[in-house]
C-alpha cells in the first residue's frame, strides 16, 4: 500500500502526459494521444534523482588588496546569491510573472497543464505552455550541465518526451528541495538577456546594484524579462514591450495580493530608468584607467592554462577558468604597478617604436608584483603607427595585445651581458672562489668556433671589450663589476659552455626559438661560447626571478600571478596542496648566491663587502638613486639593439628593458643605455618607501679565496691551462693558415711575456682588427656613461 501511495502522483501524472502532453508540443497528434500505459512507461523509464551540475559561473579576478577588481572571466555573467540577499519584490515578481500556483503544486500542475491543453486545442498550435518554476528550473539545470551541443538541445527542445522528463526530475525535486531553495535556483540560474546569468548579474547590466537593492518597478522588469529577454528588453528604443510586460507581472503580483493597489498604481505609472553597465570580461575589459593591468591579466591567464589542477589540457582549463566560479586574487600590487607605468612613461611614451617595459618579482615566493610597459593593452590597431620592419603592416604600438613581458608564446629579447652571472653562477658552483684572476686583453682569442663575422678570428670566436680601461687582470669583483667580456669568455671556458647553459636552465631559461633550443642541447652546449654575452633570448619575467632568486640566497620559486584561489570559499588544491602556495627548491648553495651578491653589488656602485670593484660599475647611477643595499647587472648586446638593468634587494627584484619587439634587430640608440637602470632605481625606491634598509649577507672565506683540493688541481697554473688551450687550438687550424698560427703564436708569447705588449702585438699581427678598433674608439670609451657591451 505505501509503494501504491508512491506511485499514485506519477500515475496520475502518466493520465495527463498521455492525453496531453502530446497537444502541448504536438498539437496533431493530441487526437490520438500516447494513452495511460504509453505515458507511464516513459515517465518510468526516467531517473529516479535529478543530477544536478553546477552552472558556469563568473570567475573574480582581483588585485592583491583582495577588493580591487582587475576583471572578471565569464561565458554567462552569473554569480549565484542566497535568497536572502534578493529584496522580497524578486521573488514575489517572479512568481506572478512564472507560476502564480507555485506554492500549491508538487512540481507539476495538473490544472495548468489542463488549461493549456484546451487553450492550445483552441488555438491549433501552442499558444500557451504549462511549466511551472519546477520544471523551468530543471530545464536550466539540464541545458547548463549539457556537455555537448546535442545535449543542450535534448535540454531545451520541443518534444514530448523532453516535457514528460521535466515532469518527472520537477516531482523528484519538490521531494528533496523546499519551495525556497527551488527559487533561490531558479532565480541565479535564468537568463535575462545581455550574457546576465542569474538575478545578481541582471541587477548590475541594467541596474548597476545589487538585487537586495531592487525596488518594486525594477524587480517586475526584471522578471518579466524571463519569457523572452530579446522581446521585453528594456535597453533597446522602444520600451513600449517592456513596460507592457512590466505591469504585466506587476497586476500579477496585485492579484496575488504581493503589493497594494497603491504600490501597483504608483509603479506602474514609473517610466523605466536604467543604470546600465557592462561587466569586464577577458583581459580585454580592463578598465582603461587601468589598462596597463592587462598584460598582468594576459599573463595570469597563460599560467592558468598550465596548471593540471584546473584541467587535462590548457583548453579545459581555460573554459573552466570562464565557468569555474572562481575568486582570484592575484600578487599584483597596484601600488607598485602605478608607480613602475610613471617612470616607464617619463622615458618613453606609448607612441615610440621602442618598447620599455619591467617586472618587479618578490624574492622567496617568486610572487609577481608588477607588469608593465609602454604599450595600451587593446586588440584596435587602427590608430597604430607604421610597423620598423614591414611595409605596409601596422605596428604594435600604441596598441598590442602580444605578451612583451612574458607568458604565452613570445620568445623574449636578448639580454646581453645579464647573461653573465650564468657564468658566474656556473664557476662559483664549481668551487672556484670570487677571487678567480684572469689577465683579460682588449680582445680574446678564444677556443669557440664560430661563423665569419666581426667576431671572428678566422673560424674561431674573438669577442672583444667595449673599453680600453678593462684591459688588465680581473676578478669576478671586477670583471662583473665593470662587464669584462675577456674576462667572463676566459671563466666561461675553464668551467664549460655547457654547465654555464645546464645553470640558466637551473634558475629557470626556457629555449624558445629553434636555434637557441639546439644551441642549448646537450650536443651543442659545450661550444656555445656566445652565449656568457646574452645571445639568446630570455624574457623580463624570466631575468627577474634569475635575479630573486639570489636575493632570496639561492631558493628558486617559480613566477606566481597569484596570492589565493578559492571556490565556494575553500581555497583550490592540486595533490594536497593550494594551487597558489610558492613552488620553491634550492637552485644553488645560500653560500654560492652570497658570493654573487657580493659581485653584483660591484655593478651598481654599492660595493662589496669581501672584495674589490676595481674602481667602478656599470651602473653606478643605481645606487646613487635608491641609496639602499643594491646589487644587479646590466646588459647591452651589439649595435645596442637591447638594453637591460636587472637589479634586486634582499625585499625585491626588478628587471627592465628596452628594444624594439617589431625589429628585434633595429637599433635602440646609445642614448637609451640608462633608461633601464634609472627606472629599476626609481620604481624600488618607491616600492621600498618607509622599508627597513635591509642588508645582503657577505658571504664566507670559502668562496671568497680559498680552493678545494679539486679546483687546485684543475686550475694550477691557470694562464698556463690558458695557453695550452690556444696552442690546442693552434693546432687544429695550422692545416688551414701556417703563416696566421706563427703570428698568432709569437703574439701570445709577447701576451704572456709583456702583458700589455701582446695586445700590441695582436693589433700589429691583425692590422684588419686595429683599424676597426681604431674606427670604434668612441664607443668604446663609452665607460664614461657606464655602459656595458655583449657582441
Amino acid at each position: 500500500m505505501v509503494a501504491a501511495g508512491k506511485v499514485a502522483p506519477l500515475v496520475r501524472a502518466g493520465l495527463i502526459a498521455g492525453l496531453v502532453i502530446a497537444g502541448l508540443a504536438y498539437p496533431l497528434a493530441a487526437v490520438a494521444g500516447l494513452g495511460v500505459k504509453a505515458g507511464t512507461e516513459a515517465l518510468q523509464a526516467m531517473p529516479e534523482e535529478l543530477i544536478e551540475v553546477p552552472s558556469a559561473q563568473t570567475t573574480y579576478v582581483y588585485a592583491n588588496d583582495g577588493k580591487t577588481l582587475l576583471t572578471m572571466f565569464y561565458e554567462e555573467h552569473r554569480r549565484p546569491i542566497r535568497i536572502d540577499d534578493m529584496s522580497p519584490f524578486v521573488t514575489q515578481a517572479i512568481v506572478a510573472s512564472e507560476d502564480t500556483r507555485f506554492y500549491e503544486h508538487n512540481g507539476v500542475d495538473a490544472k495548468g497543464v489542463a488549461r493549456a491543453f484546451v487553450a492550445n486545442q483552441q488555438a491549433g498550435g501552442v499558444s500557451q505552455g504549462a511549466s511551472t518554476l519546477t520544471m523551468q528550473y530543471v530545464r536550466m539545470a539540464l541545458r547548463d550541465s549539457a556537455k555537448t551541443p546535442k545535449e543542450a538541445l535534448e535540454a531545451t527542445e520541443q518534444t514530448t518526451q523532453r516535457k514528460l522528463r521535466e515532469m518527472r526530475l520537477a516531482i523528484e525535486l519538490e521531494k528533496r528541495l523546499t519551495k525556497q531553495e527551488i527559487l533561490e535556483r531558479y532565480l541565479n540560474a535564468a537568463y535575462y538577456g545581455h550574457r546576465a546569468y542569474g538575478i545578481f548579474a541582471a541587477s548590475q547590466v541594467f541596474f548597476s546594484k545589487t538585487p537586495k537593492n531592487l525596488n518594486l518597478t525594477e524587480a517586475a522588469l526584471l522578471a518579466g524579462l524571463v519569457k523572452a529577454p530579446s522581446a521585453y528588453d528594456p535597453a533597446s528604443n522602444d520600451r513600449k514591450a517592456a513596460t507592457d510586460r512590466r505591469n504585466y507581472v506587476i497586476d500579477q503580483m496585485l492579484k496575488m495580493k504581493s503589493i497594494t493597489p497603491l504600490q501597483a498604481t504608483e509603479a506602474k505609472r514609473q517610466a523605466i530608468k536604467l543604470k546600465l553597465s557592462s561587466p569586464a570580461n577577458d583581459c580585454i575589459g580592463v578598465t582603461s584607467k587601468h589598462n596597463d593591468w592587462g598584460f598582468f591579466c594576459d599573463y595570469l591567464r597563460s599560467w592558468w592554462k598550465e596548471q593540471p589542477a584546473f584541467g587535462p589540457t590548457p583548453q579545459e582549463r581555460e573554459a573552466n577558468l570562464r565557468r569555474g566560479g572562481y575568486r582570484v586574487v592575484t600578487s599584483l600590487d597596484p601600488k607598485i604597478q602605478a608607480s613602475a607605468m610613471k617612470h616607464i612613461l617619463d622615458k618613453e611614451k606609448r607612441r615610440s617604436r621602442i618598447a620599455h617595459g619591467q617586472v618587479i618579482i618578490e624574492p622567496g615566493t617568486g610572487r609577481v608584483l608588477s607588469l608593465a610597459v609602454n604599450r595600451r593593452y587593446s586588440l584596435d590597431q587602427k590608430g597604430n603607427a607604421k610597423h620598423s620592419r614591414f611595409k605596409g603592416v601596422k605596428g604594435n604600438y600604441p596598441n598590442t595585445v602580444n605578451p612583451l613581458l612574458g607568458g604565452g608564446t613570445m620568445a623574449g629579447y636578448q639580454a646581453g651581458s645579464t647573461f653573465k652571472i650564468f657564468t658566474m653562477l656556473a664557476a662559483l658552483d664549481e668551487g672556484m672562489p670570487l677571487s678567480t684572476s684572469y689577465y683579460s686583453p682588449p680582445r680574446f682569442y678564444s677556443k669557440y668556433i664560430t661563423a665569419p663575422g666581426p667576431a671572428t678570428c678566422g673560424v674561431h670566436w674573438c669577442p672583444k671589450n667595449s673599453t680600453p680601461s678593462m684591459t688588465g687582470r680581473q676578478t669576478m669583483w671586477s670583471g662583473f663589476g665593470k662587464s669584462v667580456n675577456t674576462y667572463f669568455v676566459q671563466l666561461e671556458q675553464k668551467v664549460g659552455a655547457d654547465k654555464v647553459v645546464r645553470m640558466a636552465e637551473r634558475l629557470g631559461l626556457r629555449w624558445r626559438t629553434e636555434v637557441d633550443r639546439r644551441l642549448a642541447s646537450p650536443e651543442h652546449a659545450s661550444g656555445w661560447g656566445a652565449f656568457t654575452l646574452g645571445v639568446s633570448d630570455a624574457t623580463p619575467v624570466e631575468m627577474a626571478n634569475v635575479f630573486a632568486t639570489l636575493a632570496a640566497e639561492g631558493t628558486y620559486c617559480q613566477p606566481l600571478p597569484v596570492e589565493t584561489i578559492t571556490r565556494d570559499g575553500t581555497e583550490v588544491t592540486y595533490k594536497g596542496k593550494p594551487v597558489a602556495t610558492p613552488r620553491c627548491h634550492r637552485a644553488v648553495s645560500a653560500e654560492v648566491a652570497r658570493a654573487a651578491t657580493d659581485a653584483a653589488r660591484c655593478v651598481t656602485g654599492y660595493g662589496a663587502a669581501r672584495g674589490g670593484c676595481g674602481g667602478w660599475g656599470t651602473s653606478e647611477m643605481v645606487y646613487a638613486t635608491l641609496r639602499r643595499p643594491i646589487a644587479g647587472k646590466s646588459g647591452t648586446t651589439d649595435s645596442n639593439k637591447t638594453a637591460w638593468f636587472c637589479g634586486f634587494t634582499p625585499q625585491l627584484a626588478a628587471a627592465a628593458f628596452v628594444a624594439d619587439p617589431d625589429n628585434p634587430e633595429m637599433n635602440v640608440g646609445s642614448n637609451r643605455a640608462t633608461t633601464s637602470k634609472f627606472t629599476v632605481a626609481e620604481t624600488l625606491k618607491d616600492a621600498l618607501k618607509g622599508q627597513p634598509k635591509a642588508k645582503f649577507t657577505p658571504p664566507s672565506d670559502d668562496v671568497v679565496s680559498r680552493w678545494n683540493d679539486r679546483d687546485r688541481d684543475r686550475d694550477r697554473g691557470g694562464d698556463r691551462d690558458r695557453d695550452r688551450d690556444r696552442g690546442e687550438d693552434r693546432d687544429r687550424d695550422r692545416d688551414r693558415s701556417e703563416d696566421r698560427d706563427r703570428d698568432r703564436d709569437r703574439s701570445e708569447d709577447r701576451d704572456r711575456d709583456r702583458g700589455e705588449d701582446r695586445d700590441r702585438g695582436e693589433d700589429r699581427d691583425r692590422g684588419e682588427d686595429r683599424d676597426r678598433d681604431g674606427d670604434e674608439s668612441q664607443d668604446r670609451d663609452r665607460d664614461r656613461d657606464r655602459t656595458d657591451e655583449g657582441d
